[in-house]
């Protein structure tokens, strides 16, 4: 992450405070408030994912070195997470999948979660399977060994979903999807499942030469109905995915969440001060330089089922207008998308670029007529 000459400037006036020496107690504590000051601690999933460059580009924006910090925590996926969140010291946001969040609650795994707020949706995480040599489709995996990440993981919890709808029974297995790679290059294992934003970090170095591949989620019924379908493709994926054959698949959506505070606690005030500027300044993560997932959030994306943190419920409400819009360019890539999707879906031929851009017209006019 990097530092912002007030951000360290500020830093260095701390310490500079401090004598040499045993400080006077008052001193001392003085120091302590001023580097503790505004802090919010964020946990992210594991160091293979997305997580990690999201948590640094909030940790940019937010942070101005005086009354805003914020310090991101690696986790161990997003079950791990939830738990950290009601009960780890100083844990104050975490990112957490979505379907992970339904289903602790459904099981009731951990006592009081829907009490939990979230601040906003994220972005989507893709559902990664990728294969030894030999193995060319899910249904091949019928008792065969997959990986689905560590304890904890909120790919544990995907994969026995997706797999289940399929009617396919694998032996699973639960080393670190780093470890997991090394394994299925030696043939010790035969698929590795991961959850993550796409192009996911931990597949980045894979040689083509390995012969290792993604393989398609068959997109029945049943599984379009859990999960958002959608594709990986070569530019996210060169070597892995062929140039003219994108591989289906499908996402879930990850969630930024809060720890269950007392309103009128300091933390809770730090989180609320994270939240006006993240929300006011969100339209900055969408320049070069930031993760290219932030073009996927919606701020204003409701999840059911749960209930939004209050400083975020209000600052929509006072922003109602500028929080729905996203940049036209942003809209018309998205259109497209949904567009390509819905057709391949129900198998209708595919349109011309001509045929879409007038479409997207009459969308937009549509979209102009309707009252705000």
């Amino acid at each position: 992450m990097s530092s912002s000459p007030w951000r360290t400037a500020a830093l260095v006036a701390a310490l500079a405070a401090v004598p040499l020496g045993f400080a006077p107690a008052a001193a001392a504590q003085t120091a302590f408030d001023h580097v503790n000051r505004g802090v919010v601690e964020l946990e992210t999933a594991t160091a293979d994912g997305i997580s990690p460059k999201i948590a640094n580009d909030l940790a940019d924006l937010v942070d101005d070195g005086a009354t805003r910090r914020v310090l991101p925590v690696l986790g161990e996926g997003s079950l791990q997470n939830l738990v950290d969140l009601k009960r780890l010291r100083g844990i104050d946001l975490a990112i957490v999948q979505a379907d992970v969040l339904d289903y602790v609650r459904a099981h009731k795994l951990q006592p009081g979660v829907e009490t939990l707020p979230y601040v906003t949706r994220l972005y989507n995480e893709e559902f990664h399977l990728l294969a030894r040599r030999g193995v060319n489709s899910v249904a091949e995996l019928q008792g065969k060994k997959v990986n689905v990440d560590v304890p904890g993981a909120g790919t544990g919890i995907t994969a026995a979903k997706i797999f289940g709808l399929l009617g396919i029974a694998i032996d699973p297995t639960t080393d670190s999807t780093s470890l997991a790679l090394a394994k299925l290059e030696r043939g010790q294992i035969d698929a590795v499942a991961y959850v993550g934003g796409a192009p996911a970090p931990v597949f980045r170095t894979i040689d083509a030469a390995s012969g290792l591949h993604f393989l398609a989620i068959p997109l029945q019924p049943a599984i379009t109905a859990a999960y958002a379908p959608t594709r990986l493709d070569a530019k996210e994926y060169p070597g892995l995915v062929p140039p003219d054959g994108p591989v289906d698949t499908v996402a879930v959506g990850a969630v930024l969440m809060a720890a269950n505070l007392a309103p009128q606690s300091e933390r809770y005030r730090n989180v609320a001060n994270f939240v006006d500027t993240f929300f006011t300044q969100f339209s900055s993560l969408l320049t070069p330089g930031h993760h290219p997932k932030w073009r996927e959030v919606n701020l204003a994306a409701e999840l059911p089922g749960w209930h939004r943190f209050a400083p975020a419920a209000e600052w929509l409400a006072r922003n109602a207008a500028v929080a729905q819009q996203p940049a036209s360019n942003d809209m018309r890539v998205v259109f497209e998308r949904f567009l390509d999707e819905r057709l391949r879906l129900t198998g209708n031929t595919a349109m011309t670029q001509q045929q879409k851009d007038a479409l997207f017209s009459a969308f937009r006019q549509w979209q102009s007529s309707q009252a705000p």
